[in-house]
């Protein structure tokens, strides 16, 4: 990783990813969370308040980013939960088959490069009846906003890190083998093209 990737685009990130609005959403579905956690692209720990320390056992952190690690810090030092980091990308997980209640990812799938393969991994490693719960943005229904999505999306790419805008959240999910059980989706108050979400949660198909 360059000097950007590795010092500026953590805290950009980091920003972008802890205003009022994404933390009301993140509000919505880290409770859910239980027993072992496997949270995919942890970032810098803003999920750890929102863990219900009654429900959940242990939580392992994937993140590939030394940068974003390093921004966790202060988010660990304050948390009841202990995390055991794994540094590696979201297509190489690296726990056993049937090995965690929950998987969790928040605003992550948007950047994975293979999130169809990191997603089957998810499915991989989750416990028979576990879940693999979301919160995400991505394709917008509208034609309008959609379109935007798709001529500005390139640029975004590069700018954020790998974040693409115009990801059908929904359809990728099933793509790997998931049923959704839960599925909401809206706009949340912000700039429209970045601002259509899906959250909920999903189950191993069939």
């Amino acid at each position: 990783m360059g000097f950007y990737d590795n010092t500026i685009l953590p805290h950009l990130i980091n920003l972008a990813c802890s205003n009022k609005q994404t933390r009301r959403q993140r509000q919505k579905v880290v409770p859910l969370a239980e027993g072992d956690v496997l949270e995919i692209g942890f970032g810098s720990g803003l999920n750890l308040p929102y863990y219900d320390p009654a429900k959940v056992s242990r939580i392992f952190g994937l993140e590939p980013s030394p940068g974003m690690r390093r921004k966790a810090a202060s988010a660990l030092e304050a948390s009841p939960h202990k995390v055991d980091w794994i540094d590696l990308p979201g297509e190489a997980i690296p726990l056993p088959d049937d090995s965690v209640d929950t998987v969790l990812v928040t605003y992550s799938l948007c950047t994975i490069p293979d999130a169809r393969t990191a997603l089957e991994g998810m499915r991989r490693v989750l416990k028979p009846g576990g879940r693999m719960i979301f919160c995400e943005h991505g394709r917008a229904p509208d034609s309008d906003v959609l379109r935007w999505q798709n001529r500005l999306n390139p640029a975004w790419r590069a700018l954020a890190g790998g974040c693409n805008m115009n990801r059908d959240i929904p359809a990728l999910i099933e793509s790997a083998g998931f049923r959704i059980k839960s599925d909401q989706r809206d706009y949340i108050p912000g700039v429209r093209m970045l601002c259509y979400n899906y959250w909920g949660f999903a189950v191993a198909a069939g």
